[in-house]
């Protein structure tokens, strides 16, 4: 059985001309999406860093063996030891652990099929495309149709998931005198392995019992765990133990909610061991940074990918020659990049100035400043071409 498979593909030139005019259409789309994007997040991460602060100004540290009403609708944070009255338990499966979380995960053995493509250009303009595809069996969370692959015959899967994954929350959670809502305990903790017992398949009934076994601490299902075949199923299992945590949300009679600030956002943050409000706002301020930044690195990159396609016809028309269709490629792409980056900070100053206007002030002029280099370097790069 062969395990891989190549292809090789020929587009020529009139082709690449067609679909790089269609990709013009990507980049009008792309581009003002982005910018909108990049604003929302401006707007996004004010709000965060402004309901961080009124929440760090109004928040109440409370004991947790004891409630008090005067704090009703108030910003809390307590510390404590959450515990629940009963297991979490996966009744699917028969399966209870003392914990405040149990997570199961399902995984079915498969056929996975692996694309990897390089591409030459030719004299003339035209591309040609080697594609090689390979084959392996490896565990996956869901069934993958084979039908749809290019070796097909020769990789046939089979077989369909039991359950699916689940994630099971124990009932009654406290955190000392305080009742723990169950969206609450869902965000708890970090999940670790739970390992099963042999005595875990006398929960299993019907057919599944006759092709179950334990292996790794996790459910097999199939002939033969050893030697794994296409359509096995395995069944593994986490928790989250009882222990300390730390909740900083709207105390709500004996129990919690999101609090609302007057910034626009909401604040409710659970963290494991014994944490003090400072450090859990600083942790929020950190999260809120990195998403901020994260955003804004997406934006940027997909700008300049739109202002890739729009200009790509330019790079396809000088692949006549190959290394003039690189040397045009490598100039738009600088030229997408440069264009991305300036429009990305002129947006960000411009959403900055109504809130810290010397930020808003300093990024504008570098966005000024990279519309300046846009241009010398548009003008540099057509003088080249010309030159060529």
């Amino acid at each position: 059985m062969a395990d891989s498979y190549t292809e090789v593909t020929n587009q020529s030139w009139f082709s690449r001309i067609g679909d790089s005019i269609k990709g013009i259409l990507f980049g009008i789309i792309v581009i003002p999406v982005m910018v909108i994007l990049l604003w929302w997040n401006e707007g996004r991460a004010v709000t965060t860093a402004n309901s961080l602060e009124e929440g760090a100004a109004a928040v109440v540290s409370v004991a947790s063996d004891k409630i008090d009403p005067a704090n009703d609708k108030k910003l809390i944070h307590v510390m404590g030891e959450a515990a629940a009255s009963s297991p979490a338990s996966d009744p699917d499966f028969g399966i209870s652990a003392p914990a405040l979380r149990l997570l199961r995960t399902e995984e079915i053995y498969q056929w996975v099929e692996n694309k990897k493509s390089e591409t030459k250009q030719k004299v003339g303009g035209g591309e040609e495309t080697t594609t090689t595809y390979t084959y392996e069996k490896d565990w996956v969370d869901e069934p993958i149709k084979s039908s749809e692959f290019k070796q097909a015959a020769d990789h046939v899967n089979e077989g369909d998931l039991i359950a699916g994954n689940a994630e099971f929350t124990a009932e009654d959670v406290t955190l000392g005198s305080f009742k723990v809502p169950s969206e609450f305990v869902k965000r708890m903790g970090n999940p670790e392995k739970f390992s099963l017992k042999e005595e875990a398949l006398e929960s299993l009934t019907g057919d599944l019992k006759d092709v179950a076994s334990i292996q790794a601490g996790a459910f097999y299902f199939g002939e033969k765990p050893s030697a794994p075949q296409i359509g096995d199923v395995r069944i593994s299992y986490e928790i989250v133990k009882a222990g300390a945590f730390s909740i900083l949300a709207a105390q709500f009679g004996d129990t919690f909610e999101d609090y609302a600030t007057k910034a626009g956002d909401s604040i409710s943050f659970i963290e494991e061991g014994s944490v003090s409000a400072e450090t859990m706002f600083k942790n929020a301020a950190s999260a809120n940074t990195m998403m901020t930044w994260l955003v804004r690195f997406l934006g940027f990159l997909f700008m300049s990918f739109g202002f890739m396609a729009i200009m790509r016809p330019l790079s396809v028309l000088g692949s006549v020659i190959p290394f003039i269709g690189s040397i045009i490629g490598m100039g738009t792409g600088l030229i997408s990049f440069v264009l991305a980056g300036t429009i990305s900070l002129l947006v960000i100053a411009i959403a900055w100035i109504f809130v810290r206007p010397i930020l808003g002030i300093i990024l504008l002029a570098l966005a000024v400043g990279g519309f300046i280099y846009t241009r010398k370097l548009a003008a540099t790069s057509k003088s080249a071409a010309v030159t060529v």
